[in-house]
């Protein structure tokens, strides 16, 4: 009988490709999500991808409700915990974020060690790694750097995947299981979607082909193709030195929005007329920001240069990490598939 593995989340971007990963390297998956009516679509969409979905199962769980983790994680050898809320829109109130992403974990841990399960992959971010430090450090962030949990860059969502990350560890350790979790932080998400739903993963691809960005902002970051955090979280559950240990997931190559563009004007010349040709003056942004709940999140990281060093993950991997351009190319090219652009 193959290992059965929960997988949170799993009608998420990054849940679908972790199942399909696990599906497609013979471990059996239970996957969470909210709404049972869910199922089909996802049971659909991952038999498309090439999934044997014989092996396929789920259970309905709420990271902010008790009912149902213990039954979900019962009979599973590993536990994957991808599920985090994640949104475009930063809330006005810091707990609808910060809640349920540590609520939840302590929920996915506590489960998973009551079932027995042998390791627990919890997917974190990059958020809880670089932000709360001085905007001109040039010095690569690694996995032994950990973000504030208060600042002037530091967002309801990187506080609240701080505070997920080290509820996890506390939590493992409280246990005396440290060595039993493996953590994996990536950048910004792309490459290609499995369903029609861009997710808040997808909105800044499709934005920059459907002409809603006209000017870029001066902002840089790091993008990892989701095949490779996929990849890496199984990796991550299966290898056993990778245990207690974080693992940046990222390209080598940190963009800026004009640079995203510029790639994408190259490989898609249909949209080359909606795509910014320049950009805004940091003045500007911050003007718009004062008024612009959606841009209010993002003056930050204005000018400020973030680079990882991900070449621990890359030695787990076993190969270099995909491209931020190539991952950004397989996204748009997925959106224009799916007409959704």
């Amino acid at each position: 009988m193959a290992d059965r593995v929960l997988v949170t989340g799993v009608s998420g971007f990054l849940g679908g490709h972790v199942a399909l990963a696990l599906l497609k390297a013979g471990f059996a998956v239970r996957g969470s999500v909210r709404d049972l009516g869910k199922a089909d679509k996802v049971r659909a969409t991952l038999k498309r991808a090439g999934a044997n979905v014989d092996a396929l199962e789920f259970a309905a769980l709420d990271l902010m409700g008790d009912e149902g983790w213990q039954a979900a994680a019962e009979g599973c050898r590993y536990v994957q915990h991808v599920a985090s809320p994640f949104v475009v829109k930063l809330p006005k109130d810091r707990d609808e974020l910060i809640r349920p992403a540590v609520d939840g974990t302590r929920r996915a841990l506590e489960a998973a060690l009551a079932a027995g399960a042998e390791r627990v992959v919890l997917t974190s971010s990059a958020a809880a790694v670089m932000y709360g430090h001085p905007p001109e450090r040039t010095k690569p962030f690694t996995e032994a750097d950990w973000s504030a949990t208060e600042g002037g860059d530091v967002t309801a969502y990187t506080e609240s995947k701080t505070r997920a990350e080290r509820e996890a560890w506390s939590i493992m350790e409280a246990a005396g299981r440290r060595s039993d979790l493996a953590v994996v932080n990536p950048v910004g998400i792309l490459g290609p979607l499995l369903d029609d739903d861009p997710g808040t993963s997808g909105m800044l691809i499709q934005r920059l082909l459907n002409g809603s960005v006209p000017a870029a902002p001066k902002i840089h970051f790091g993008a990892v193709d989701v095949r490779d955090v996929a990849e890496l979280q199984v990796k991550a559950m299966v290898t056993p030195s990778a245990g207690g240990r974080r693992f940046i997931a990222s390209s080598p190559d940190v963009l800026s929005f004009l640079d995203f563009a510029q790639i994408l004007r190259t490989a898609f010349p249909a949209y080359a007329a909606k795509l910014p040709r320049f950009e805004v003056p940091n003045w500007l942004v911050r003007l718009f920001a004062a008024v612009d709940p959606d841009m209010r999140g993002n003056v930050g990281s204005l000018g400020v240069l973030r680079r990882t060093d991900s070449s621990a993950g890359a030695a787990l991997l076993g190969h270099p990490f995909i491209s931020s351009g190539e991952a950004a190319i397989a996204m748009a090219q997925s959106l224009i598939d799916q007409k959704l652009v």
